[in-house]
Formats: C-alpha cells, sequence, structure tokens
C-alpha cells in the first residue's frame, strides 16, 4: 500500500507548525508547567492546533493523539500521533534543536513519520516500503561496525539516578529507570563519543547516518511514533531498550543495522555478569 498522500501531508503540516514555531522562537514566551511536571509554551499550543485543524480538512474520520490537546478518537481505524514540539525546553532556551513530530498510525502500526527542525530548515520523513528522505534526498544509517568508532546520543541522562554499584546486592535494587541507565552508563563507557544531543534530534541524526545510536530511557507515543518508521526506512533499527520494536512509548533505542545486536545486549546485560562481547 502506498502512503505518498498521508506523507506529503505529514511534511508540508510539519513545516507550517514549524513556522507557528518560529514566531515565539528565542523571543521569551511565557512558560508554563503541565501536571507532569513538564513545560508548555503558548508554540506548542498553537502548532499542534494548527496540525489538528490541518488533519481534520483532510481526513476528517482519522483519530489524534497530540501531547497538548490529548486524543480525539475516530472511525477509520487510523490515528495520527503529535508533538507540536518536541524539546520544549530546548525551544524555551534558544537551543535550535528542537522538532515538530507527525506520525500516522493506522492497524496499530506507525507507517508515517516526519520530522522537521525549524530553525535550521531540516526535515526528515518516511513512510513504510518508501524510504527515509533528508530535505529530499535519500537518507541511510551508518554503516560503523566498531563501536568504539561510534557516535552515542541520549536525552539529558544529568537528571537521571546515577548508575547503581554493580555487587551481588545491587540487584535488588535496581528496577526500572534506574536499570536502563545502568545500561547506558555501560554502553558510554565503550562508545566513542557520547553526546546528549536529543530528543527527536538525535534520531534524526541516526536516521541521515551521522550518529549510530540515540537511546531515550523514558519516552512518550508521541516522541516514539513518527521516529520508528524513519530509522526503519532508513536501515536502521528502532526498539524498546528489551528489543521489541515498538512506536508507544515507554524508552526507546534506535541504532545502525550494524551495532544493533551489540548495543542492545549491553543495555539489557545483566550487571552481575560480563558486558556481552
Amino acid at each position: 500500500m502506498s502512503w505518498a498522500k498521508e506523507l506529503e501531508l505529514a511534511t508540508r503540516i510539519a513545516r507550517e507548525a514549524g513556522q507557528v514555531t518560529l514566531r515565539w522562537f528565542q523571543a521569551g514566551p511565557a512558560v508554563e508547567t503541565k501536571a507532569d511536571g513538564s513545560p508548555v509554551t503558548i508554540a506548542d499550543r498553537e502548532a499542534e492546533r494548527l496540525l489538528r485543524d490541518r488533519i481534520a480538512a483532510a481526513y476528517p474520520d482519522d483519530g489524534i493523539l497530540g501531547e497538548e490537546w490529548g486524543e480525539e478518537t475516530g472511525t477509520s481505524g487510523r490515528r495520527w500521533i503529535l508533538d507540536p514540539i518536541d524539546g520544549t525546553k530546548s525551544f524555551i532556551h534558544g537551543v535550535p534543536l528542537y522538532g515538530v513530530m507527525v506520525a500516522l498510525e493506522a492497524d496499530g502500526e506507525a507507517v508515517v513519520g516526519a520530522l522537521h527542525f525549524p530553525p535550521l530548515g531540516d526535515t526528515v520523513a518516511a513512510a513504510k516500503g518508501a524510504g527515509c528522505t533528508w530535505n529530499g534526498k535519500l537518507a541511510r544509517v551508518s554503516d560503523v561496525k566498531r563501536l568504539e568508532s561510534s557516535l552515542v546520543l541520549t536525552s539529558g541522562d544529568a537528571r537521571l539516578p546515577p548508575p547503581l554499584p554493580h555487587s551481588p546486592t545491587s540487584r535488588l535494587d535496581i528496577t526500572g529507570l534506574e536499570k536502563r541507565v545502568n545500561g547506558l552508563a555501560r554502553l558510554a563507557g565503550k562508545a566513542g563519543i557520547v553526546r546528549t544531543w536529543g530528543d527527536c534530534y538525535g534520531y534524526a541524526l541516526v536516521a541521515t547516518g551521522r550518529a549510530e545510536a540515540m537511546l531515550d530511557p523514558s519516552l512518550s507515543a508521541w516522541d516514539a511514533a513518527a521516529v520508528r518508521p524513519i530509522i526503519e526506512e532508513a536501515g536502521g533499527v528502532f526498539t524498546d531498550w528489551s528489543g521489541t520494536p515498538s512506536h508507544l512509548g515507554g524508552h526507546a533505542v534506535a541504532t545502525n543495522r550494524a551495532l544493533a545486536a551489540e548495543v542492545r545486549a549491553l543495555l539489557s546485560s545483566d550487571p552481575d555478569t560480563p558486558d556481552a562481547p
């Protein structure tokens, strides 16, 4: 099945919403704190409103899930998943590495994804079976095969708990997020370079061959849905930290194919056993 029309819409409205965000970028918009503790601005809300209006006009029977305005159920079996500003903290601080994310889910599968980075003018987009493009040209993950030569990215791990001691008793304390942070520490110890060029920008760097891995210990569906088709169509691997392909959030890791097995082994290995080869 062709998703060409949906991909064209996703790409176009991501760019339009990006123009909305630029009205407030580096202009000091008021910042509110949502119930989950994350920040939001008028730019987030206005950009998502534009996305919703454009989708409703084109596909009125489709559902929509967005970070700022919640979910509207549809009748078509399809759902658009939106993040009007992924990287609101970067946006607030005038850092140009935030993006607009638009995804389409059909029959429970993410089939279209578009990422647009308004201050940079960059767009990375993909549809199932149609490949991935970066500003209209074919995009592919890198072919780096050695972890020691890789660039590994994550979204701001400084606020996360530090790795716990690798002792026989530490297993009792390592659960959930802390366990994933330990996995990240093991991976970081073997990677060539580690940087926190995170949020959706990190995934775009993997899809375009400029980085080898991007990891999020915690994220939502609107942070992940657009990324999965982009990474996969660029020849990479996108899963949660247990290695299960998913676009519904929780946690995520994207890699090139050459390093996929090694990265996931390091993330999931027991702290009391030797590291994966």
